[in-house]
């Protein structure tokens, strides 16, 4: 495998080799996402792993459906991370390859249920500032939106995340030029 981007300190390159020697024992698929290994069911992420500064892991993309019964796994993130469970291990004596099968077995058949967690839509409010241009430029109305509700909501929170009214028109004001282009607010960084 090239690079690992999510092996952080290259501090665990054998053990995650043998987590890879392991995963490798079952039908899943190796690829590449987001620069790190992940395997995938049907096109469907189901695992990935990967090494940080004080431990290595794999993580299970619909892990919340886990039973778990050994209580291993873990939500590293509670305000963004709704399916996503990690197990942990800070040394290669910690690997259990029967145990890690047996749950890689459950996460490929919570797949083949087709169990997800549908994503929230996010309620986008279009602060006022924002929406008295809108509704006195029409062409520009017309721009905002035919842009993704991700580009808008960039914009939005642009705007909002100025605490003073004097910056949130000029954020205002530098924005409105990109939106009659029809360029999203970060698209040069993508």
């Amino acid at each position: 495998m090239d690079e690992n981007k999510w092996n952080k300190t290259n501090q665990w390159d054998n053990e995650i080799e043998q987590l890879h020697a392991i995963i490798r024992k079952t039908s899943l698929v190796e690829t590449t996402k987001w620069g790190g290994p992940v395997y995938t069911h049907n096109n469907k992420n189901v695992v990935g792993i990967g090494g940080f500064k004080s431990y290595f892991g794999i993580w299970f993309y619909n892990g919340v459906f886990l039973k778990d019964e050994k209580k291993l796994l873990i939500n590293a993130n509670e305000e963004n991370t709704k399916s996503l469970r990690q197990m942990r291990f800070n040394s290669a004596q910690e690997i259990d390859e029967k145990l890690i099968l047996n749950y890689i077995k459950e996460a490929i058949e919570i797949e083949n249920k087709g169990l997800i967690i549908p994503k929230e839509k996010k309620e986008t409010l279009i602060p006022a500032i924002l929406q008295n241009e809108l509704d006195k430029n029409i062409n520009l109305k017309t721009k905002f939106i035919s842009f993704s509700p991700y580009k808008q909501r960039e914009f939005i929170e642009y705007i909002t995340s100025a605490k003073q009214e004097k910056t949130q028109i000029t954020r205002l004001e530098k924005i409105i030029p990109m939106i009659l282009e029809g360029k999203g607010l970060n698209d040069k960084y993508r």
